[in-house]
Formats: C-alpha cells, structure tokens, sequence
C-alpha cells in the first residue's frame, strides 16, 4: 500500500524535484516507510511506500531491463506469482508484485489490466514514445485522482497532493451539492474542487500529446445461472477460501477488523489472524465488541477493543474531512478511523468485510421486492396515480412504500443511504440543483436496462454506494493510520461467482445473502450467520439530541458558507425537531454539517493537520 504522485509538463524552468517532492509528502501517510522519485523533461513520479511485500527490493519508482519504462503503483497485485509464471522471458529483479506490472505491459500492453487480480492504481511511463499509461482496479479499492491546470496534467492517490502543485487552482464546484446530498457522498466522477475528477472504477487511461483519452475494461454484469443451490453455495465456500489465501499474501502481519456480523466474522474464521479489532460504545444499543469476543474465543484469537467517546467521535470530524479529502456524512467513517488506529499498534494489514452486501444481496431493501410483490400485481398506471398522490403527503410511515412502488426504479432509486429526496434538495438549496440523479446514474440503468429490479439497485450500489463511499472510506482511514486495508469480498473472482446466482439465491421473504450465509456457517462456530450487520453503528442519533454536539452544529449552520448555500432556517428547525424528539432528522442535517467542516477545513483552512 503506497501513494503515489506526479504530473506531466514539459516546461524546462519547472523545479520538477522540488514539486513532486512537496506533493509526496502531503500524503506521507500513505507511505512512511521509504520514499522515491524520478524526474526528466517531461515527466515528474514520486511515491511514498509502505512495505509490504519484498521490503527490501520493492522501492519504486521502479523500471523495466532497460529502464525505458517505469512505474509508480498503489495496492496489491494478487496473482502476482501465477503472472510471474506466464511472463518466464523477462527478466525479473525483484520478488514484489510491483514488476509483474512493467512487464506484464510488454507483454500485452494495455490489456495487462485485465488479467489483474487485485487492487491497484498506477502510471507507467513510456520514455521513449512519452506516453503515460494508468489504470485502476475493478471495484476502485484504490484511489486515482487527476486534473490538467495551464498546460500541466497532475495526478495523485488523495486531492490534497494536487493542491501543492504551483498550477493547482482551488475553486468549489458547487454543481454536485444536489447528488452529495441525496447519496450522502459524492456519486460523481467530478469532485467537489473544479476541474478535479476521478478516474472511475474499471478504467484505464492513455496521456499522449497533451490530450487525453479514457476506456472502460470492466463493468459490473450479472449473469444469473440455473444450478442446484447446493452448487451456488459450494461456489462460494471455495471462492472464498481462495480469496482469503490469496488477500493474505505478505511479508508482515496481517490481523482482521472483526464486528459481529456476518460478513467480517465469516472472514476471520477462515483467516484466524492471531489479532482482531473492534470498536464500541458504551450505550450497548451500538456495541458490538462481546460479539467479536464471543466469535475470537471460540476460534482461539485475540481480539482489541476500544469504547469510543462521544468527545473523541465529533472532535475527531475535522481530521477525518481531511483525510477523506471530500465530505462523507457516513459517520461508519469515524469508527473506521478509530479501529484502524488501534489496528496500527500492532499490524500493517487488516482484513476487512466490505463488499458482500452488495455481491450477495445483503441489504434489506432488496427484500422489499419480495415483499412487494402483492402490491406489484396492481396495474403500473394506478400504482403511479397512488405514487403522485402520496408525494403530496407529510412523510409518514407507509407513505414512502406507496411512493417507491408506483414509480420506476430508475426515477426513485439512488442507493441504500439516500439522505434528501429530489424534492427535498430544492427545499434545501439556495443554488440551483445543477446536476439531477437520472443524469448521475444514467449509464448505469442503461447498460441494465433488460435486467430484474434486484439486479438493478446491486448495480446502483456496487458502483455507487461501494466504490465510491464504502470502499473510499475503508482506503482513507486506514491510510490516515498508515496500514493497509484488504478487502477479500471485493474480488473479481468472488464477483465473477456471485454474479452468477439466481434472485432466490440472494434474497428470500425471510432473509438476505441467503447462499453466502449457509457458506459462512459451515466455517463460523458461533451465531454471527445469522446475525443482521449493523455496519460500524454509531450513537450519532442521540448524540445530537444533547446540548454540547447540538450547538457545535447549530453554530455550523450560523456560518457565511452555509447561509451561502442552504436553506438555514429551514435546517436549524429540523435539528430542533430532532433534539425535541418530534422528528428523526439526524441523518439530513449531518450530512450538511459535515459538508460544512469538510470547507472549513479545506477552503478557510481552519484546522491544521
């Protein structure tokens, strides 16, 4: 695990070395076991390395035989040996999974990327042809972030790198806030600094000439197959054995998040890692640590816990905006911060369970579906006539069902953690909604546009709600406390099985990740199977009902940015409600507060980290 810089500009009065170093060493978390750079006429490369595997040869920048090309990469390559093989007429100097990318590029050029297992973003410069060639992994376990100010295209693993080149020019982009405040997170390929994107999940890049072009090597298909069910969870018991074996390649410790759920209890009983970690509260409504105490004792592990306070959780928020490097209102976000710092003390790589509610059909609105299902048989023209009615209603419980179910999914389903209607956000913003969520998520229903509703919303949510929030949040935090975080569930082999399974495979009238379950149990020697995920839960709800936590955000609603964006007045009364019991209102508010910290921090740079 690494970060990596650099950018293109072929101006000969640049201080190449002293600006790719500077940019280095804004992200210094990433990498602070050794540090490497390359410069010429054209290009600048830096990189700051964790080591992991191969920790004495694996320094980079690193080069090909006759050093014409040199990479800079990010992540884990995990079927680095079994490439090694296919790849026997290069000369190969190292035994990191670094190379295997240099000459896997000789090899087959930009194709290389679809014969990766793992995650990863890098750049490799061709200095013969100056051409520069990147890529990111399937899902976007890794980040890549780019942009091209004056005549110099600039890339990095977080935003806050950019900013320390001399061209960089910081500007808002008020244009996404609509998506950020119905998704909760930024949806788009656009980030909330101008002229800064993403590249996406499943992309790689070409950088010739000062013009550069964009392809897509992976989307996200199903393909569900008729099989004995027996063989669906025989499926996923092995793949899931490899998958762990495989993320556990390396050449230092590596431990285990554990909750006490399914998903990271099912890892860490095939893993058994000698150290686990977990968090909790002392209200015990959000405390999963006896769970994960219960599960280690059985398998003989150990387990670290720690209680985190409330003064700890919202004092923390500022340096999590920081390290995030755009608003996230999750606040899943901060619990992963504070069991990835006491992780640290002893590891440098953690397993994680991310991914397998969206693979495996986890969550529970996907059984609204089934449960649905009645109601689906009256005609769509009346459902819809019932929809329009009910969205002139006040918000009560029942009226939401009315109003999903007589509306076509690609007009009302944005993902799991939808925060503000699309009424809702005119209601709330000053600025016009520039960008709507049909435009957001557009290619996305195309490209499923024949498929069954369920395998609809897991598109939404595996390239929304995981890549973009989910995944993002595992990557910073852990890399704000200088580990590594690996996540055997988001593997394009665990996928390639999971996209196979039929809807009864996924989601019953009783249950969710039904297949994935009766797998788990077979390795798990307690209960957790069975146990619905809570997800890193916070007590955030209560919290700011009580005084100290309802005037910090009620002082944030008082500043020149958000009486500048939003409709404060109308803000200020919903966090009353809340405090005063009459309405639950923790989830919108938040996510305007941490819009508001995430500026404070990042354009009134008011806190210094």
């Amino acid at each position: 695990m690494c970060g990596i810089v650099g950018f293109v500009n072929n101006d000969k009065k640049t201080n190449k070395d002293k600006i790719i170093k500077k940019m280095a060493d804004k992200i210094i978390h990433r990498g602070p076991d050794s540090e490497g750079y390359y410069t010429d006429g054209d290009i600048a490369l830096g990189h700051r390395r964790l080591s992991i595997i191969d920790l004495s040869n694996g320094l980079q920048p690193m080069f090909n035989e006759d050093e014409s090309l040199v990479v800079i990469f990010n992540g884990e390559i995990y079927n680095f040996k079994e490439l090694k093989k296919d790849l026997k007429k290069h000369q190969f100097k190292t035994n990191c999974d670094t190379e295997v990318l240099l000459h896997g590029y000789e090899e087959y050029g930009v194709d290389i990327v679809k014969k990766l297992r793992g995650m990863f973003a890098f750049v490799i410069w061709d200095k013969k042809n100056k051409v520069l060639f990147g890529a990111r992994d399937h899902f976007g376990i890794k980040p890549f972030y780019y942009a091209k100010f004056n005549d110099t295209f600039m890339f990095a693993s977080e935003i806050k790198a950019l900013m320390e080149h001399p061209d960089f020019k910081k500007e808002l982009n008020k244009d996404i806030l609509g998506p950020y405040l119905s998704f909760s997170f930024v949806p788009t390929d656009e980030t909330f600094f101008k002229g800064v994107n993403r590249l996406s999940a499943g992309e790689y890049f070409i950088y010739k000439d000062n013009e550069l072009s964009i392809k897509k090597y992976f989307d996200v298909t199903f393909d569900a197959t008729n099989e004995p069910y027996e063989d669906y969870v025989k499926k996923i018991s092995a793949i899931m054995k490899d998958s762990v074996k495989h993320h556990m390649i390396s050449d230092v410790e590596v431990g285990s998040f554990l909750s006490s759920g399914i998903d990271s209890s099912y890892i860490v009983s095939l893993a058994k890692p000698d150290k686990t970690y977990t968090v909790g509260y002392e209200n015990k409504k959000y405390d999963e640590i006896s769970y994960a105490k219960d599960l280690t004792n059985r398998l003989g592990i150990t387990n670290h816990s720690k209680i985190i306070s409330k003064d700890e959780f919202v004092n923390i928020v500022p340096k999590i905006m920081y390290h995030m490097d755009e608003p996230v209102s999750d606040p899943a976000a901060i619990a992963l911060y504070f069991v990835a710092k006491e992780a640290s003390k002893d590891v440098k790589v953690v397993l994680s369970g991310e991914g397998a509610d969206e693979f495996f059909g986890g969550y529970n609105m996907y059984r609204q579906i089934v449960d649905a299902s009645f109601y689906n048989k009256v005609p769509f023209f009346i459902r819809h006539a019932i929809s329009n009615v009910c969205k002139l209603l006040p918000e009560v419980k029942g009226v939401n069902f009315l109003i999903r179910r007589g509306e076509r999914l690609e007009d009302s389903y944005v993902g799991m953690n939808r925060i503000y209607s699309d009424k809702q956000v005119k209601q709330i913003l000053k600025t016009r909604p520039i960008m709507p969520n049909r435009e957001v998520m557009k290619d996305v229903y195309e490209l499923h546009k024949n498929d069954s509703d369920l395998d609809k919303m897991q598109a939404v949510d595996i390239n929304y709600w995981l890549m973009k929030d989910i995944l993002g949040k595992a990557d910073r935090m852990t890399m704000a406390n200088s580990i590594e975080g690996r996540v055997p569930f988001t593997d394009i082999e665990v996928f390639n099985v999971a996209r196979t399974l039929p809807f009864s495979a996924k989601v019953t009238k009783e249950n969710t990740k039904v297949a994935l379950r009766d797998a788990a149990k077979e390795v798990i020697p307690n209960e957790s199977y069975k146990k619905k995920k809570l997800g890193f839960p916070v007590p955030i709800r209560e919290w700011m009902k009580e005084d100290d936590l309802y005037n910090k955000v009620m002082d944030a609603l008082d500043t020149p940015i958000a009486e500048e964006l939003f409709n404060t007045k109308q803000l200020k009364k919903m966090m009353t409600d809340h405090k005063n019991g009459k309405k639950d209102n923790y989830r919108k508010v938040w996510t305007i507060y941490a819009f508001i910290v995430w500026y404070q921090v990042f354009f009134l740079e008011q806190y210094q980290f």
